[in-house]
């Protein structure tokens, strides 16, 4: 940990500072919840570098730098000083020659640290300054605690013959040393996952290694494998932690583990399929602690929060969210429903699953082995004589009959289709089967959204759109140069200059042109240009004007938005 204090007055005293520069500085680190320090922020301000604090430092107390980026730790100097050190000082060792050994920190105010190794050593230590970035890149190679699990896999596979544990996992951050590697580093995965803020960690068994990813912000990452020869250790491990039956391995598998990660409840659902390989497994996080349940959190404008909350505020119809998986829609609606959620409405949800407990909302789990299916779910919820009915997906005709019904008789009734765009929602349900006439009738908007990730606002700088942005999105130049970009160039209160996601939104306002459209069965197409001459905004424009304020970057609206706007 670098002495702040001391470099501030450093820096102040080398006149590269003032004190107003230090109180803003002050007022960035405050606002990141104490994902960066001072240091940091007067670094990402401009007004020092990572190199200028370094050069001083080393000047100040007589040391060499030490560029780390391309260095290779040569593998006895790694064994040299033992991985509780490395991270407790934060240091790493570079050579030794002879009997004495050289190791690289950040702060050289920590002599303390020298010392302390030159005892536990009993060797002479010299250090040398580099950067804590380059630092921490060469902890995370040779000492990151994943390695280690799987080292220690490897040293006690042949010596142990039950490497599991029937029990459940508890409280992941009390894992023993006693217990098996194997439980150990199925823990570690999980709880690296969710300090990543990860929302899905992937179990992927390969043709010759075993892979491990997890999804952050979107966007997948790859973890350090373990060897593939432990492949159904570990999957036999998750699946007894997430009741499933490992001695099925020809049928896919569902199942579910609630854990205390960080003292925090933690729901992970569970889902098991073969593959040629073997089984791959993927947990879905859900983190209780997490969830938005505040309209304005989703990230709408003003125009559509209106919108959104005139539809709340009918007594009767049919509202649908439509998008991938993954892309927030049951978020959306928890969030619609706490808005929604007095002692004067009654509230029932089907769900598969339920996957946060709602306060003060009746909350039904489908469940197929005992045909309770959402129809079913539906029809017995009917006479539980709700105001508010959400149902989960529609993804059958006697659902969407069933839905349609209750939004007629006098009931509010949300739920979800899996489509690219909201337009294309009446389509999807004439496919299903449903009659125009009832579609007409019973909806009364439809929203669909996917998410971008944020860009973080402590890194983020201007940014000037390439030819190739400018032709996929369908961009002049001029227009361009009359808007302001921005990309994140990462920093320490970020993943590569995002932190967090938000959505962004198209919403089909159902009016009477529509719904002459919709009893006339026309093509989402004419749908759509009856939508843009009342009001409505595709998602590329949604993401571009999201784009232009500073919260999400033109790289994530190509992503998220191209393959939908090429389609229609």
């Amino acid at each position: 940990m670098r002495d702040i204090k001391f470099t501030i007055e450093l820096l102040a005293d080398y006149g590269i500072i003032n004190q107003e520069q230090v109180d803003e500085a002050q007022r960035r680190s405050d606002e990141s919840d104490g994902a960066m320090d001072i240091i940091d922020a007067l670094v990402l301000m401009g007004v020092t570098s990572e190199t200028d604090i370094q050069n001083m430092l080393a000047q100040q107390f007589g040391l060499e730098v030490m560029d780390l980026s391309a260095y290779q730790v040569p593998p006895e100097v790694v064994e040299s000083l033992p991985r509780d050190v490395v991270l407790s000082y934060g240091v790493v060792p570079v050579m030794k020659n002879d009997n004495v050994l050289t190791i690289a920190m950040s702060d050289p105010t920590n002599m303390e640290a020298v010392d302390s190794i030159r005892y536990l050593l009993g060797c002479d230590v010299e250090a040398v300054i580099a950067k804590e970035e380059q630092i921490n890149d060469i902890i995370n190679k040779h000492y990151n605690t994943i390695n280690d699990s799987v080292s220690e896999v490897l040293a006690q596979y042949q010596e142990e013959k039950s490497l599991f544990d029937v029990g459940g996992i508890g409280d992941i951050e009390e894992t023993s040393a006693d217990d098996s590697p194997i439980i150990k580093l199925v823990s570690l995965v999980i709880m690296e996952a969710f300090k990543l803020r990860a929302s899905d960690i992937h179990w992927e068994p390969l043709e010759n290694r075993y892979r491990i990813r997890c999804r952050v912000d979107g966007v997948l990452q790859e973890m350090d494998s373990p060897p593939k020869y432990i492949q159904s250790n570990l999957t036999s491990r998750i699946k007894i932690m997430s009741r499933m039956n490992i001695a099925e391995k020809r049928i896919p598998q569902d199942g579910r583990i609630q854990i205390r990660v960080m003292d925090k409840d933690v729901d992970l659902r569970v889902s098991s399929i073969p593959t040629t390989n073997g089984e791959s497994i993927v947990m879905r996080i859900l983190d209780k602690s997490s969830i938005q349940l505040e309209i304005s959190q989703l990230g709408f404008y003003p125009d559509d929060t209106k919108i959104i909350e005139r539809i709340l505020g009918l007594p009767d119809g049919i509202f649908l969210v439509t998008g991938p998986t993954g892309s927030g829609k049951t978020t959306s609606l928890y969030a619609f429903l706490n808005t929604i959620n007095t002692p004067q409405r009654k509230i029932i949800t089907a769900e598969d699953p339920i996957e946060y407990q709602l306060s003060g909302i009746n909350q039904v789990q489908v469940d197929r082995h005992v045909n309770l299916t959402f129809a079913a779910a539906l029809r017995s919820m009917l006479r539980q004589a709700p105001n508010i009915i959400m149902v989960g997906e529609i993804r059958d005709l006697e659902t969407a009959e069933i839905s349609i019904n209750a939004a007629l008789t006098g009931h509010l009734v949300f739920s979800t289709l899996h489509t690219n765009d909201a337009p294309g929602a009446v389509s999807r349900m004439v496919d299903m089967g449903v009659k125009c006439f009832m579609i007409a009738s019973s909806l009364r908007a439809v929203m669909a959204q996917r998410l971008v990730r944020r860009l973080c606002k402590f890194c983020k700088e201007d940014y000037t759109l390439n030819e190739r942005e400018l032709r996929l999105l369908g961009l002049t130049a001029e227009y361009a140069e009359t808007r302001t970009y921005y990309k994140g160039t990462g920093c320490p209160a970020c993943t590569r200059g995002y932190k967090g996601r938000m959505g962004v939104y198209e919403i089909l306002n159902i009016n009477a042109e529509i719904t002459e459209m919709i009893f006339q069965n026309q093509p989402s197409s004419v749908l759509r240009e009856a939508g843009r001459r009342n009001g409505m905004h595709g998602l590329r424009e949604d993401a571009l004007r999201k784009a232009e304020d500073g919260s999400t970057s033109i790289e994530e609206v190509i992503r998220v938005t191209m393959i939908e706007e090429e389609q229609t």
